[in-house]
């Protein structure tokens, strides 16, 4: 019998003919309608947001491959431009240059290299690089602009809270949900994308085309979004059921804050989510109740960017929990 030793590499695992590069490419290919639609609500903030964000991820990660730790640069591979995309979709459109570039430096950096790069990263680096932003720069990460289809000076964009923040910003002034209702886009306008907020928490029409088109690829299952989404309706539902003068309806926390973009493109990170189907079902309710109370019990009106990176720390006991059985061991 031979000794060959078999060495598994940490994930992400490839089956078939696909390979990494192919999969990163996928996900931005999913991302292009999203990307189309912040370009045309909110014109050249977004262009110069999404532009300094993926730029500069793909200088650090070559600068810390190639000169700390000595290994042959792995920017093309597509994950850091994923990263670029993601923190620039979970910032103000408006938001100064060099805050872009330091959140994309404590994204790949921190939430990314320091790990050991692509597949070792235990959150989600772009999640990383958000909250860092957030925690960091409050103010600046507080103003959101409001949609416009063109502007020639992105840093002097019109802001205003966004639909969760109106909601909160209400209730605790006493105002019953149904009035603050009459002030905010309606549904419809929210599924297109006419709303403020981050260039990639608006338009569920458009992240659900590239959530289609990942499915279709095989690039992700269908279980994590569907079930987070579902985690957040059906307690959204249930305190809205309770009392809609105080709980926005669950269609409304579907369609606003970054649910979709959180729930499709960030919890389904390869290296930060689990392994198996039980431990993905685990893992996406636990989003949907961190969500639920960020949003509604919380001081903060939204929760998935915590929700997610507070799920990446269990998944690696969740990974131990329903490890599946060897292949070959015999059932007692």
């Amino acid at each position: 019998m031979s000794n060959t030793v078999l060495t598994v590499s940490p994930p992400p695992h490839v089956r078939g003919n696909e390979s990494i590069s192919n999969l990163m490419y996928g996900v931005i290919i999913a991302l292009i309608p999203a990307i189309a639609v912040s370009l045309f609500y909110f014109g050249i903030g977004a262009l110069i947001v999404m532009s300094v964000s993926v730029v500069s991820c793909l200088l650090f990660e070559f600068v810390i491959t190639k000169y700390l730790l000595k290994r042959e640069p792995t920017i093309l591979d597509g994950s850091a431009i994923i990263t670029g995309l993601l923190l620039a979709f979970n910032v103000p459109s408006n938001l100064p240059v060099y805050i872009i570039i330091i959140g994309a430096l404590v994204a790949i950096g921190v939430g990314k290299m320091t790990f050991g790069g692509l597949g070792n990263n235990i959150f989600n680096p772009a999640l990383v690089g958000r909250v860092f932003l957030f925690i960091s720069f409050p103010a600046q990460m507080s103003s959101w602009p409001k949609p416009i289809k063109a502007r020639t000076d992105y840093t002097d964009a019109v802001t205003g809270a966004t639909p969760l923040g109106e909601i909160q910003e209400g209730v605790d002034s006493g105002k019953a949900v149904p009035d603050i209702m009459k002030g905010i886009p309606d549904n419809m306008d929210l599924f297109l994308g006419n709303t403020g907020g981050s260039a990639g928490e608006i338009a569920a029409v458009a992240l659900l085309i590239g959530f289609v088109y990942m499915l279709w690829r095989g690039i992700i299952s269908w279980h994590i979004p569907v079930i987070t989404i579902g985690s957040v309706f059906a307690l959204t539902g249930i305190l809205w059921l309770a009392d809609p003068t105080q709980f926005a309806n669950p269609v409304f926390h579907i369609l606003t804050g970054g649910l979709m973009l959180g729930a499709i493109f960030m919890a389904t990170d390869y290296a930060s989510s689990p392994m198996t189907i039980k431990g993905m079902i685990v893992y996406s309710i636990g989003i949907g109740i961190f969500t639920v109370i960020i949003r509604v019990f919380g001081s903060y009106p939204e929760g998935v960017s915590f929700a997610i990176l507070i799920m990446n720390g269990v998944v690696p006991l969740l990974d131990t929990y329903f490890k599946p059985k060897r292949f070959g061991h015999k059932k007692k």
